[in-house]
């Protein structure tokens, strides 16, 4: 499955390298990584929980 997913970098990340964190959607869960390491660990985090993790940000409550 890893595969098939298309990672996108963080907006957040940088140009010069350092911490950076890729996403990627399917199957109804998000996968997150390290950039740096891309065979490494995943974070895998189903739709519902993301939604919510997301919305909190854009509301600024975590």
């Amino acid at each position: 499955m890893s595969d098939e997913l298309r990672w996108r970098k963080s907006s957040r990340s940088g140009s010069q390298g350092g911490a950076c964190v890729e996403v990627a959607a399917s199957d109804g869960a998000w996968y997150v990584r390290d950039s740096k390491s891309p065979d490494g660990g995943r974070l895998v985090i189903d739709q519902v929980a993301w939604r919510s993790f997301v919305g909190a940000i854009r509301r600024r409550t975590l």
